[in-house]
């Protein structure tokens, strides 16, 4: 029975395409909740953290009556159920089927009609399309699987960074690790293009944070941004890195703009830097080298 499946996502494109726009949906669901938890889950820990050191050196602290967030103590990626955060309803496995729970209930909450967020539906389908795009570029196979998971993980991070403005360590890091082991079989690149990638990747946005700061006085990004350069450095290798930076760039100035104007901001408005350059990182990790060949043959150099 699995070898038939497997020999079927193998062989049968169609069958692959929908199979990985499905599991899409699903995992979307899931980043969902990863997206909004995470971070709360996040602050809880450094407020612990902090009135452990206030403990430490004798300050009395004060237990509110409830989490400041307002959400229930026991608050996880599993618990509790997923609820309506205007009325509290809890949602039912109905209720709760990607992008046609959404087109059913009409975008709104079963018992109160408060309007749900169109970000669910759309991160959703955004996974499910980026799923379907990955499959087609390499196939059904360790690769694949490899990189869907590098998406899921690129997609979370984005949209906590456009929520919080943060690029959280318990992200990045493992996911930096993960590449430079992907690295020790040359799943992608070898080990030695990645561990370069990676310092090139940290140094390059260090160096300019750096230099940004002596001239201006002012902070233009902030350190997780350095990290995940460094994650796609040790994806696509120091020789992409330059691909990257420049999709980045050019990625941030459009979607930029876009936001700016869609949510009524002004040109001082602080945007992160995370989502453009896991967008540039995932581009270039699918096409990479056919944008390079590309260029290389415009510049008359191949």
């Amino acid at each position: 029975m699995l070898d038939n499946f497997i020999t079927l996502m193998q062989t049968d494109i169609v069958f692959l395409t929908i199979f990985l726009f499905v599991f899409g949906l699903l995992v979307g669901s899931f980043l969902n909740v990863v997206i909004y938890r995470s971070p709360v889950m996040l602050f809880r820990e450094w407020e612990s953290m902090a009135k452990d050191i206030l403990k430490e050196r004798g300050f009395t602290i004060k237990a509110p009556k409830q989490p400041i967030d307002n959400e229930p103590e026991n608050f996880n990626l599993i618990s509790p159920r997923s609820r309506c955060r205007q009325c509290g309803h809890q949602v039912k496995a109905s209720e709760n089927i990607p992008l046609l729970s959404y087109m059913f209930l009409k975008g709104k909450c079963s018992q109160c009609n408060t309007s749900i967020s169109s970000r669910y539906p759309f991160v959703e389908l955004l996974t499910a399309i980026i799923f379907v795009l990955a499959g087609r570029e390499f196939g059904f196979g360790w690769p694949l699987i490899f990189v869907l998971l590098i998406s899921a993980y690129f997609i979370a991070m984005s949209f906590i960074d456009i929520d919080h403005q943060i690029l959280p360590d318990n992200f990045t890091l493992p996911l930096l690790w993960f590449a430079l082991i992907l690295a020790t079989s040359n799943t992608f690149i070898s080990l030695y293009d990645a561990v370069i990638g990676a310092i090139a990747g940290y140094m390059v946005l260090w160096s300019i944070y750096w230099l940004f700061k002596l001239l201006t006085g002012k902070e233009g990004m902030g350190y997780g941004d350095f990290k995940l350069l460094a994650v796609i450095g040790a994806l696509v290798g120091w020789q992409k890195l330059g691909i990257v930076i420049i999709l980045s760039a050019g990625v941030g100035a459009i979607l930029g703009i876009l936001m700016i104007l869609l949510q009524n901001k002004d040109s001082q408005t602080k945007i992160p830097f995370g989502p453009y350059l896991a967008t540039a990182g995932w581009i270039t990790l699918l096409w990479g080298d056919i944008i390079q060949q590309k260029y290389l043959q415009y510049m008359g150099l191949n």
